[in-house]
C-alpha cells in the first residue's frame, strides 16, 4: 500500500527541489523553469503561498524524482 502525499505549500516544494540538486534556469512571473542533469527541464508554475495537493505532488515527483521524505 502506498502512502499519499501530504498537501504542501509551493514554497516548501520548491525549496525541496532546490536542495535535491535542481536549479532555476529562468523565471517569468510565477513560472520557474528548473533544470538538473539527467532530467528534462521542469516548469514549476505555482505561487509560493499556493497549496499543492497530493495528486499534483505525485505528478511533480514523477517528473523530478522528488521523494516524500525530502519535503
Amino acid at each position: 500500500m502506498t502512502q499519499s502525499w501530504p498537501s504542501t505549500k509551493a514554497k516548501r516544494v520548491l525549496a525541496a527541489l532546490l536542495r535535491n540538486g535542481w536549479t532555476i534556469k529562468r523565471t517569468s512571473g510565477s513560472h520557474r523553469v528548473l533544470q538538473k542533469n539527467g532530467f528534462s527541464d521542469y516548469v514549476f508554475a505555482f505561487h509560493d503561498s499556493e497549496e499543492i495537493g497530493p495528486r499534483m505532488l505525485s505528478r511533480i515527483a514523477k517528473h523530478t524524482g522528488l521523494r516524500r521524505e525530502e519535503l
